[in-house]
């Protein structure tokens, strides 16, 4: 009996890992998201799938800001993160909204532990390559993915606000797909889910905007020069790119107001746009 033991704990723990996956939320599409998404993370975490949940805050970054009188700007989408911002950002992504997230989820009968990039070293980054000119903005060097899936292992959604850290225990700014791409692809997890609160990648088909329900890496990056993917979205379809590089055989990116949304995509329902490796 004992020599079946390892093997019986090695099928679990890999049953595990298969059935994990990162989902990706914007601080903005929060606020608006329904109680019933939360109920739909529980039951999916009851029924033996694994969600992992990397979050932004981006507009409760602005409103925290402007009530302390900070100033602040964006260069090319991505803000401009002096020393007093920077504690701004970490005082609302690793507290108010990573806490907010968690109240949320355990509500509903979730179990969730909230966590920033900075515990344990989660999320290792350096300084992006513009650092002079937008400040302490960070680029992903490194994941730690065995506190991810410790967390996982107790029986907790792990929460995660992308806040990075350096061996110097300089904090980065992340932008949060990005640190979402990144958590992915060293988890090793087959999909990642981006919740927004649009429908998926739109393209005019016939002076119609229209849903694309799958797209590859060249098509992305031919509608970027075209100006068919813009402003946000364009951050969201590069950490997808980066993303689908790694292990990770694909990326969707739905409306978080459908409803158990997360529920029919992981079903395999054609929903949203899934960004997908070609072979």
């Amino acid at each position: 009996m004992n020599s079946t033991m390892p093997n019986e704990s090695t099928a679990t723990e890999a049953s595990t890992e298969k059935q994990m996956f990162v989902m990706k939320c914007g601080g903005s599409t929060l606020a608006a998201l329904p109680e019933s998404f939360f109920a739909d993370l529980r039951d999916l975490q009851s029924q033996g799938t694994q969600p992992v949940i990397v979050h932004g805050g981006g507009p409760a970054i602005s409103d925290n800001l402007a009530k302390l009188g900070i100033e602040t700007e964006f260069v090319n989408g991505l803000r401009k993160t002096t020393e007093p911002v920077l504690d701004v950002v970490e005082m609302v992504l690793a507290g108010s909204i990573n806490k907010q997230i968690v109240r949320l989820i355990q509500r509903v009968g979730g179990r969730a532990l909230g966590l920033s990039g900075v515990d344990g070293g989660l999320i290792q980054a350096k300084p992006v390559t513009n650092h002079a000119e937008i400040g302490w903005v960070g680029d992903v060097t490194g994941v730690n993915a065995e506190i991810i899936q410790g967390i996982v292992n107790m029986g907790y959604m792990p929460v995660i606000a992308p806040v990075g850290v350096d061996a110097t225990g300089q904090r980065y700014n992340i932008n949060a797909d990005t640190a979402a791409g990144a958590v992915a692809s060293h988890l090793g997890v087959s999909r990642m889910i981006v919740v927004t609160d649009v429908p998926g990648i739109m393209k005019n088909v016939g002076g119609e905007k229209k849903v694309l329900p799958s797209v590859s890496v060249q098509e992305i990056e031919d509608m970027i020069q075209t100006g068919e993917i813009y402003g946000g979205m364009i951050p969201k379809v590069r950490a997808a790119i980066a993303c689908i590089h790694g292990q990770v055989r694909e990326v969707v990116i739905v409306d978080g107001s459908e409803p158990q949304i997360l529920s029919r995509v992981l079903g395999g329902e054609i929903i949203g746009t899934r960004i997908i490796r070609m072979q």
